[in-house]
């Protein structure tokens, strides 16, 4: 079970996953995988979209038609929400709290604001713990 599945599992009632974009400009796929992920939770399917994604090999135009079609997107509606200026938008915000974060790469885990340095699942549980702690949680 891949990591952040057990994260859950072991946190269900107490952990929420926010996902924020950050194309590293040296990616010539990553800016347009990024806005199809932001255009595929229009429709829903961000999770499907980018777990499909990930594991469909080299990125192209073409591979992320192929996925999109592939998880059963309305392909106009993707299409237009791909280009559309709210996705621009906001993949630019998204890019503006990464760098204000502090962000340097891809993936930055932070558990309420705090940086996640040891990605163990104990790691993981530690920071869960201490920010339940502070919520008066546990």
């Amino acid at each position: 079970m891949p990591l952040l599945e057990q994260v859950f599992e072991q946190n269900k009632n107490n952990v929420k996953l926010v996902f924020k974009n950050m194309p590293l400009n040296f990616h010539k796929y990553a800016n347009p995988s990024a806005r199809a992920a932001l255009a595929a939770h229009k429709q829903g399917k961000f999770w499907e979209f980018h777990d499909t994604l990930f594991t469909a090999g080299k990125l192209s135009d073409q591979t992320i038609t192929n996925v999109a079609t592939k998880i059963g997107l309305d392909m106009a509606t993707f299409k237009s929400d791909m280009d559309s200026t709210a996705v621009r938008q906001q993949l630019e915000k998204d890019m503006k709290d990464a760098e204000k974060a502090g962000v340097k790469g891809t993936p930055t885990i932070f558990i309420n604001g705090k940086k996640l340095k040891n990605r163990s699942i104990q790691g993981f549980q530690v920071l869960i713990n201490e920010a339940l702690k502070e919520a008066g949680k546990k």
